[in-house]
């Protein structure tokens, strides 16, 4: 005979707590004692306790399920960031479903569309400059949302994000006071606000910290490939730059690269820095120079923002936090060569 699925009530009687007590710990609420809600899923587990998924939607009205869309999956950044919001969903038992509009915002708003019905809330990170209103129009009021990296809080949205210009303006002040003038930079994708706003804080810095030194500005697209195509063109021209920034950590070692094949070494001929602190920044050689985001804590804070909005724990009015990076010197940004070359 086969053996009775293990219901709510079973767990209950063994744990020896109330129905209520187990639906509580099993739903992540946080008016549960830890040590109690600890009790309660060693007994579930023990028993091999699994809810009825419709049954639990039905009842509660939620899916326990977060849509997070994003403009890409690949690379070292979105891999961090999903491992963030994975750890918070895992510890609240909720369960992701993550979507990906594959770099090209015209497609973000099917993204969306096709999570509604499905999701309790959604994170999405939304860098784009041209698409706000388009955001707007795909997000529905009525479901709680949380947006990372987003151009403006004004949107009606909780924001999360990074001080860009902030952080850029540390790593040019850091370049300048270790004796470099000749900085190029290396800028990310042109409709792209994170982007944007790096070379806004390059440019305020090197006018503050170095009058009269022109701006060094290459194209790039946030990708190994961009940063190597511009560490070429740079070995190209008639006068190398002292040092090089590059707006994200991928292009930065994309650079390293072009430079270690053409025989420069950095940081005695050029000093290179980055931004971000991509786990791979200090396992190569020279370790990077970059500004520190906390990028497991961004997608762990968003998520932390999110069930507080699902749970109606949110501000009245839509808040806008930002974190703030953390300059990380490493090997690759040594101080400046004298007119002598020591």
């Amino acid at each position: 005979m086969a053996r009775s699925a293990i219901t709510i009530k079973d767990v209950a009687r063994e744990a020896r707590v109330s129905v209520a007590t187990v639906s509580r710990a099993l739903n992540g609420h946080e008016n549960v004692a830890e040590g109690v809600r600890q009790h309660v899923l060693a007994t579930a587990d023990r028993l091999r306790y699994q809810p009825h998924a419709a049954a639990r939607s039905l009842s509660s009205r939620r899916t326990q399920t977060i849509g997070v869309v994003l403009p890409d999956l690949h690379g070292e950044f979105f891999s961090e960031l999903i491992r963030g919001i994975d750890q918070v969903a895992r510890a609240r038992r909720q369960h992701l479903l993550v979507s990906s509009y594959h770099g090209h915002p015209g497609e973000q708003g099917e993204a969306l569309r096709a999570m509604r019905g499905r999701v309790d809330g959604l994170l999405v990170l939304s860098p784009y400059l041209d698409t706000p209103d388009a955001l707007v129009d795909n997000l529905p009021a009525s479901l709680p949302a949380v947006l990372i990296n987003a151009q403006s809080p004004e949107i009606g949205f909780p924001v999360l994000s990074i001080d860009n210009h902030g952080g850029a303006v540390a790593m040019v002040e850091h370049l300048i006071a270790a004796g470099h003038r000749r900085i190029a930079f290396i800028g990310g994708p042109e409709d792209n606000f994170d982007a944007r706003e790096r070379l806004r804080g390059y440019r305020d810095a090197l006018r503050a910290g170095a009058p009269g030194v022109e701006p060094w500005e290459l194209p790039g697209d946030f990708d190994e490939a961009s940063g190597y195509e511009a560490g070429r063109r740079i070995l190209q021209s008639a006068q190398r730059p002292d040092a090089v920034f590059a707006a994200n950590d991928m292009m930065a070692l994309g650079c390293l690269y072009a430079f270690s094949e053409a025989g420069v070494r950095v940081p005695a001929d050029i000093a290179l820095a980055g931004f971000d602190d991509i786990p791979l920044a200090r396992f190569v050689h020279p370790t990077l120079t970059t500004m520190k985001v906390n990028i497991a804590g961004l997608g762990g804070g968003a998520m932390q923002m999110l069930l507080e909005a699902i749970e109606g724990r949110e501000p009245a009015e839509p808040v806008s936090r930002v974190l703030v990076p953390e300059l990380i010197v490493r090997a690759s940004s040594a101080a400046s060569r004298d007119d002598n070359g020591h």
